[in-house]
């Protein structure tokens, strides 16, 4: 029997730091994302790289869904709910409507569906527990597969470029196969300077099981998406599944992309489209700053420059009976005003009642940190604890800064003893 497609299509975003041993205790706030792109957008991006996609339009309205519908003039239609989470098949509209993605046969059922979605909030494992609002949703084809294989490009280190990887055991976890069958994980080291060559692209399309015809085109499905990787400077384009229909066609059903924030800067029109309006407002304000903020649900605030410095004292205020509020990272360039922003998103959290700052000045000027704190603490009127350790760079004068401000700091001589007085400070 041939599987039903319904066309899952996301982008893979970076995610949270690897798990941490508190985390066990401490849940995320919400989900991390580096660039949210809504399932339509990222199929969009495919289909302006020639990459074979189940035809689709996106409606805002119940009459343009209907008229959306007709349009398809498909054999089945699959209506999809558009927001930024996972498990929408299982999700729970407040109109009372059970599911947010449907299959059906009946143009008219997709307007009376789409008038039961859109405007309300769509409930899923993924979303918080009053779930998301549905603005948007996405009317496609939906296509039956014969096979599914899976293809992926990545950055790999060990290659020093991009490789590719695949496997015609597909449309399940790719790791489970590598585990169980490693002989069906195959890989082809692709050459940064003259990519795709078409020997590859053929070897890897007969290494997925195409044969015939079906091979040439899925060789040519796999040199469109390296051109997508390329275009959108991503980092990663994992296709799963790569199917083949009973028509004869090699059609991507699901794509999850990361894309590299560096490139930022020459992906404009790619990063334009990310959608902030479901992204927590803390972590949307920080960003501006060019600060990374993840809130935890505990009530020790994290200061801290450095991604592993800052996983390290979220795991010892764990060590010592406490609770992290967030995972917030100053990078190494910090400024004195992204001090002060920083404690003003950390103190506008009303979970906080003590902070901790753990820096280690290398690129970081200590005296930088030392007086954003002090201006802060001023200007905020800080009325939480404040424990500070500080070392590396300039640490003497910016150990003089905290002292002569007469501020009610706690001094701290490594982590260990910061993370220490940080749960002492909650629990006088």
């Amino acid at each position: 029997m041939p599987v039903r497609a319904l066309g899952r299509m996301s982008v893979h975003t970076a995610a949270c730091p690897r798990p941490l041993r508190h985390i066990k205790k401490c849940t995320w706030s919400s989900p991390r994302r580096w660039l949210n792109l809504q399932e339509y957008q990222s199929k969009k991006l495919m289909q302006e790289s020639g990459v074979a996609v189940q035809r689709f339009y996106v409606a805002d309205s119940a009459s343009e869904a209907l008229e959306a519908a007709k349009r398809l003039n498909a054999k089945e239609i699959v209506l999809k709910a558009q927001i930024l989470a996972g498990g929408r098949g299982k999700g729970v509209f407040d109109s009372g409507l059970k599911g947010g993605v449907h299959l059906t046969k009946d143009p008219a059922v997709v307007g009376e569906l789409a008038n039961k979605m859109l405007g309300f909030n769509l409930t899923t494992k993924q979303t918080p527990k009053d779930g998301v609002k549905v603005k948007t949703v996405m009317v496609a084809e939906a296509l039956d597969i014969t096979r599914e294989t899976y293809f992926a490009i990545l950055m790999d280190r060990a290659c020093n470029g991009p490789v590719m990887v695949g496997s015609p055991q597909g449309g399940m976890d790719i790791e489970e196969v590598a585990a169980s069958s490693p002989e069906l994980i195959f890989k082809e080291v692709i050459d940064i300077f003259e990519g795709v060559q078409d020997v590859q692209a053929l070897r890897m399309a007969a290494n997925l099981g195409f044969k015939g015809p079906l091979q040439r085109q899925a060789a040519d499905q796999i040199k469109r998406l390296y051109d997508l990787f390329l275009k959108v400077d991503a980092t990663q384009v994992e296709v799963n599944p790569l199917g083949e229909t009973p028509e004869g066609q090699v059609v991507c059903f699901d794509a999850k992309i990361s894309f590299d924030d560096n490139a930022e800067f020459r992906q404009k029109a790619v990063f334009a489209m990310d959608d902030m309006t479901e992204s927590d407002p803390t972590e949307t304000a920080a960003a501006k700053w060019d600060l990374k903020y993840i809130g935890l649900d505990g009530n020790i605030a994290c200061f801290v420059n450095g991604a592993g410095l800052a996983m390290a004292t979220c795991d010892i205020i764990d060590l010592h009976g406490g609770k992290p509020a967030n995972f917030l990272d100053l990078g190494g360039g910090v400024q004195e005003r992204q001090v002060y922003e920083a404690f003003k998103l950390l103190t506008a959290d009303p979970k906080v009642e003590a902070i901790l700052v753990n820096i280690f000045g290398g690129i970081v000027n200590c005296a930088i940190i030392a007086n954003g704190i002090t201006k802060a603490c001023r200007e905020l009127e800080l009325k939480v604890p404040l424990v500070v350790r500080l070392e590396g760079t300039n640490v003497h004068e910016a150990k003089r800064i905290l002292t002569e401000s007469g501020l009610p700091i706690t001094a701290a001589e490594n982590l260990d003893d910061a993370a220490k007085k940080a749960v002492a400070a909650i629990h006088k």
